[in-house]
């Protein structure tokens, strides 16, 4: 971050947006520019890298470095982008097909290595670029050009594989809820290490209306939660219910019926170390328990990029290499005449 103050439009380079008119895209291009003026780090300081999809296509919309790569593949060039350049920040755009498909090894191991990375998850539950077939998150049974009589197989749950692999930044938001979306953004930038934020994005062509269960406002309010650190885990349309322990389970309750008062509820710690209650609460569906969006874990550890470059310099300090050709040459060597 530096001293000068940016705008939204800094992070924009003019060109026009070719997604779909009312693609959940567009809400989430919007949150991101202004998230990058938030945390106010220079356009020239920032790199965003794709791989391929509908969603990648957002490096084009930045006035920042680019890389649109290839299938999958994100994950890994954004890392050794990172690595090579440890001063720009750097943000990875992926769908759920592009970043758990062909891309899920890349990811798993991204997230295990805590690169310092923003990979922004683009979840609508469909391939939309190669024209609706089911993808990694599809739902049992769902039907798609390439499972006409229904998937037979369970999905993926991004939050899962993001806690499998030890991940130590996750939060949710819905491509529409703008405010919690720039929230998470924000707090991605902020947080040392790879941060994952999936944004749950309608598809209005091949997967319309696909998370309307949740994000319908008719009942949005009592099917979803907003985290917020240091806060009560308070939800629903008068902000009555509440997230409670029942054994080693969470449940949700009216506060102040069945003997519940507002003291048994409990404070969001996306800080704390164990990743065992959030792992509960980013599990939650929207069905028997809300579904939760904001920062749910954000936890420090040690820094992939970080560790690399401190070990290059012990190493060079201890062997006295300067370059390249000094590391090289630096063991038993001949000369071929």
């Amino acid at each position: 971050m530096d001293n000068n103050t940016y705008t939204a439009g800094d992070y924009k380079n003019g060109s026009p947006v070719r997604w779909c008119p009312g693609c959940g895209d567009h809400a989430i291009l919007n949150s991101l520019h202004k998230a990058m003026a938030t945390v106010g780090v220079a356009p020239d300081k920032t790199a965003v890298i794709s791989g391929i999809g509908c969603s990648s296509r957002l490096p084009y919309y930045m006035n920042t470095y680019g890389f649109h790569t290839i299938h999958g593949r994100a994950a890994a060039i954004a890392t050794g982008f990172k690595v090579a350049n440890p001063d720009i920040t750097v943000w990875q755009i992926s769908g759920d097909g592009d970043g758990l498909a062909i891309g899920g090894n890349h990811f798993i191991h991204a997230v295990r290595r805590n690169v310092d990375i923003n990979i922004i998850l683009f979840n609508n539950k469909i391939y939309g670029l190669t024209k609706g077939q089911y993808s990694p998150t599809s739902d049992r049974g769902f039907v798609s050009k390439s499972s006409p009589y229904g998937t037979t197989e369970d999905p993926f749950v991004p939050a899962e594989l993001v806690f499998g692999a030890r991940g130590n930044f996750f939060a949710r938001a819905i491509d529409v809820e703008l405010q919690i979306s720039q929230e998470i953004l924000v707090a991605a930038a902020r947080h040392r290490g790879t941060s994952v934020c999936e944004i749950l994005q309608n598809c209005v062509i091949f997967n319309n209306g696909i998370h309307n269960s949740i994000t319908d406002r008719e009942y949005r309010a009592d099917r979803t939660i907003h985290l917020v650190h240091g806060e009560k885990m308070i939800f629903g349309k008068d902000m009555n219910k509440g997230l409670v322990r029942d054994g080693f389970l969470l449940k949700a309750v009216t506060i102040g019926e069945d003997g519940y008062t507002l003291d048994d509820v409990l404070v969001h710690d996306a800080h704390c170390e164990s990743n065992f209650l959030h792992q509960q609460l980013a599990m939650m569906d929207g069905d028997t328990l809300p579904l939760a969006l904001g920062v749910i874990r954000d936890v420090e550890s040690p820094v992939y990029n970080e560790e690399v470059s401190l070990q290059v310099e012990e190493v060079r300090a201890k062997k006295g290499f300067d370059t390249l050709r000094s590391m090289i040459l630096a063991g038993e060597t001949w000369e071929v005449k």
